[in-house]
């Protein structure tokens, strides 16, 4: 079979009317243009989302921070040990719950974040940059919208603060 093959091309088409398939493409190009931008403070996207998340709400447990960017419990608990690893974030047991772990960004993972802002954006901003600028917001719109009507069918749902 060569590329010009009509069965190859009927395969594309058919592909190409998948939403799942071309979500999961477009995720695929953002975390490359993610890090291609960041790729000198080895940080992935998601490593990125918890750092982002810790800012402005300290001392989270990580059942809650998995909630907040829609990870489970393991991704989360992965994350935060590599993360607390780097000094970027530490961990404490709750002062209620010893059984509990509570998280929040260090001086170290701030000025990192602010770093990293610049070079994260402008991989957000590629992602869509194929859009028309009136497109962009209507997009992240329709977006949203998709991933509220139908969380709870993600393994770990988001739940926005």
């Amino acid at each position: 079979m060569t590329l010009d093959d009509p069965l190859i091309e009927e395969a594309y088409r058919v592909l190409a009317e998948r939403p799942g398939f071309l979500i999961r493409r477009l995720h695929q190009i953002h975390v490359a243009m993610f890090m291609e931008e960041c790729a000198e403070f080895n940080i992935t996207p998601v490593q990125y989302s918890v750092l982002t998340a810790l800012v402005d709400r300290p001392d989270l447990d990580q059942v809650t921070l998995g909630a907040q960017i829609g990870i489970d419990r393991t991704t989360t608990a992965g994350v935060l040990a590599r993360l607390a690893e780097r000094g970027l974030i530490q961990r404490r047991a709750s002062p209620v719950d010893k059984r509990m772990k509570l998280a929040a960004i260090t001086a170290e993972g701030r000025k990192l974040l602010r770093r990293m802002d610049k070079k994260a954006q402008r991989a957000h901003d590629r992602t869509i940059a194929p859009l028309l600028k009136e497109d962009r917001a209507v997009f992240l719109r329709y977006l949203l919208h998709l991933v509220d009507a139908s969380n709870g069918y993600g393994r770990a749902p988001l739940h926005l603060p």
